[in-house]
């Protein structure tokens, strides 16, 4: 039987590494595309001195984890790091298959016969692959102090499960999610065209031009997440192919039955679909369990599953008193990424009626860009009420603010379809003024003696997205 010669495995470490040839960088075709906001706090992790631990990228398939790797390498070569110092490494290339993670940086450090304590950086892509990855990438960081490990994966509740469970004090988990509305209007670059800056408003922002922003806002809901479809016509063109087939295909016919050993494929194919059309609204796992004809039990498991592979979020329910319900028998379902229904469904048109789930869905998804805060979000529910979404102070576990999602101006001359949020917002001592987000209308208008904040649901999602992003810190496992 032939084996993988020497040469071979260092020729295509060569191939991969170009920066390797002095005045070398990343291939031009990643070089050119536009940076993640991300960059910079990713960078200041992959560069930490003092640490010893490896950071794990995680997050959905094709938000850029690969590319946000390529930029940092670039970052680093910018800085004046030699390009023999850095090691990238695809696990899915099948010449790497059955080599080890310390023989291959062992072969990088004596191609290069690098002096000892030489900061070396290591950049482990689709480590899912290797068998127990987890334990061989702590091995290396407990033994090799001199290097900095990043590793990276498409099947992120692989990832997100194993690193938590074996890599505690080890492991840096930094989630990249799908692209903020703000970041989709940098990439297409019309975010100075289309968003101006309020003169002495720290982080406030207006619409130059709400019905371009809006037209913007739509085509983000259909394919915006994901920066592959951003730049690509024929990815745009059909999203049936290659955002259904490439991301959420994969996820739920491969990676979660690979990782979990699901035998009924299809059921939770179907589970999926009927989340997804029904993103943003109340679900029980009773009425789950009676129109899908799968026990609760199996369907608990089934969200837990899809909860990990960064498809959806749950939010849980509280009362008009913001108390929490001792049984969890409902909560809230969103996508994590909106663009996910348009792949499955077909496109949205801004007249749709789908608009206002999806407006709330992208609302939602840009707090997911703050982990720590996205975990407060809540929303309230009781017997004459209703309010979008509730964000609960970590400490008191009392109310800061509360939103209602709506894609319509109506609303601004309807205050009794605003009760329930004039009524919580009485009874609670809120941080800010409720707020009501509309399709263009904004300003404070006064609604049975409470000021009542409303603006464009766009305007709002641009202003969530820009200013959570930089407060955003990784979590440590």
């Amino acid at each position: 039987m032939l084996q993988v010669s020497d040469v071979e495995v260092e020729n295509r470490l060569r191939f991969d590494n170009p920066w390797w040839v002095a005045g070398a960088g990343i291939e031009p075709d990643y070089a050119g595309l536009p940076r993640r906001a991300y960059l910079a706090s990713f960078l200041r992790l992959v560069r930490q001195a003092g640490v010893n631990r490896a950071v794990v990228l995680l997050g959905p398939r094709r938000v850029g984890k690969t590319v946000l790797v390529y930029h940092a390498i670039q970052a680093l070569l910018d800085e004046g790091v030699s390009g023999r110092n850095i090691l990238y490494i695809s696990l899915e290339t099948p010449i790497f298959t059955g080599l080890t993670l310390d023989g291959l940086v062992n072969r990088f450090r004596r191609l290069f016969s690098h002096p000892a304590h030489t900061r070396l950086y290591v950049f482990f892509d689709e480590i899912q692959y290797l068998h127990d990855w987890q334990i061989h990438l702590k091995s290396l960081v407990d033994d090799q102090r001199d290097c900095r490990f990043v590793a990276t994966g498409s099947a992120s509740a692989a990832l997100r499960t194993q690193s938590a469970e074996s890599g505690a004090g080890r492991f840096t988990d930094f989630q990249l999610p799908p692209l903020t509305f703000a970041e989709y209007l940098r990439f297409i670059d019309r975010e100075a065209e289309l968003i101006g800056a309020v003169d002495g408003v720290p982080a406030g922002y207006f619409a130059r031009d709400i019905g371009a922003l809006n037209r913007e806002f739509v085509n983000y809901l259909n394919y915006g997440g994901f920066p592959e479809a951003v730049f690509s016509r024929a990815v745009r063109a059909d999203q049936q192919r290659h955002i259904k087939s490439d991301i959420i295909d994969k996820v739920l016919l491969r990676d979660l039955p690979s990782l979990y050993g699901i035998s009924d494929i299809q059921e939770l194919n179907r589970l999926f679909n009927t989340l997804a059309y029904n993103t943003a609204r109340e679900i029980s796992l009773q009425s789950l369990s009676t129109t899908s004809h799968v026990d609760k039990k199996t369907l608990a498991r089934y969200l837990e599953y899809l909860e990990a592979a960064f498809l959806i979020r749950r939010v849980r329910r509280v009362d008009q008193d913001a108390a929490h319900f001792e049984r969890v028998t409902t909560f809230k379902i969103y996508l994590t990424n909106p663009a996910m229904r348009a792949a499955l469904f077909g496109p949205v048109r801004d007249a749709d009626s789908a608009m206002g789930s999806l407006a709330e869905t992208a609302v939602f998804s840009q707090w997911l860009h703050n982990v720590a805060l996205v975990d407060t979000l809540h929303y309230a529910r009781w017997k004459s009420g209703e309010v979008d979404l509730v964000a609960l102070d970590p400490g008191t576990q009392r109310p800061r603010f509360a939103l209602e999602v709506k894609w319509s101006d109506r609303i601004m001359s309807e205050p009794r379809e605003l009760r329930a949020l004039l009524a919580f917002s009485r009874k609670h001592a809120l941080g800010r003024r409720p707020l009501v987000t509309t399709r263009t209308g904004e300003g404070v208008v006064k609604l049975d003696g409470t000021d009542v904040e409303f603006t464009p649901t766009s305007l709002h999602c641009y202003t969530v997205g820009k200013n959570t992003l930089e407060r955003s810190p990784p979590r440590d496992l």
